[in-house]
């Protein structure tokens, strides 16, 4: 009897603390997905609005608001880097430069309205190939007979993300990833030969020329008679 007495608060020790443990990590659970949903949909809205909004000025604070929800996802899955990259990046000079460019330039609302309604049909055809894609691509990644190390790279909890994030680019995505840098680079090689091209009714500048260009063949004096004008 004095054996079990002593065992008794022990037990009855045990259990509060158990349960305690219990309860923080499904309050934690649910704090988690309230932030997950929470993020998504004002993610899914505010990209819906970037499309949708017919004023250019309010498409790219809808963006702006899209890439700092993302960023927040980043946050919750773990990659802190990410997650800056998405607010220095594109926020800070993406996002921000297409807000100037637009502000300063001159566009016609109007005849923007007018290609929105042009283009929806084919808009409406990409966006549902890539819901079909998207849908085959999660119902492969669910019902395929794989497990989960052969689905994705086995990384170490206690690496830090930038670490992780290099490894798997340089060692198992490089050749991935030098692909994409070469269609950067030819997308960005493709823009300047676009914006250098010649077009009629403009007259271009030959700076060496006009580096050349002496004082007296700038200037000249004349003394033309009364009612006749001068001729160069």
């Amino acid at each position: 009897m004095g054996a079990r007495n002593r065992r008794e608060p022990c037990r009855r020790c045990a259990l509060p603390l158990s349960r305690s443990r219990f309860l923080q990590g499904s309050q934690d659970n649910v704090i988690q997905a309230f932030a997950f949903y929470l993020f998504a949909t004002i993610v899914i809205a505010s990209g819906a609005l970037t499309i949708v909004s017919r004023n250019p000025v309010h498409s790219v604070l809808w963006l702006i608001l899209a890439f700092f929800n993302a960023a927040g996802l980043m946050l919750l899955i773990g990659a802190e880097f990410i997650a800056m990259l998405l607010v220095i990046v594109y926020v800070g000079a993406v996002a921000v430069l297409f807000l100037f460019v637009v502000m300063m330039l001159d566009i016609d609302f109007a005849e923007l309205r007018a290609g929105f309604t042009r283009y929806l049909p084919f808009g409406l055809l990409i966006a549902v190939v890539l819901l079909c894609e998207m849908i085959f691509a999660v119902g492969v990644w669910n019902f395929a007979d794989i497990g989960p190390d052969t689905r994705m790279g086995t990384i170490d909890p206690d690496m830090p993300n930038i670490e992780a994030i290099g490894r798997a680019l340089y060692d198992r995505y490089l050749l991935v990833f030098e692909g994409a840098g070469i269609v950067l680079l030819v997308a960005m090689v493709g823009a300047i030969v676009l914006t250098h091209r010649e077009r009629g009714g403009v007259r271009p500048q030959n700076i060496s020329k006009q580096i050349k260009r002496r004082p007296e063949d700038a200037t000249r004096n004349t003394q033309p008679e009364v009612g006749k004008g001068v001729e160069l």
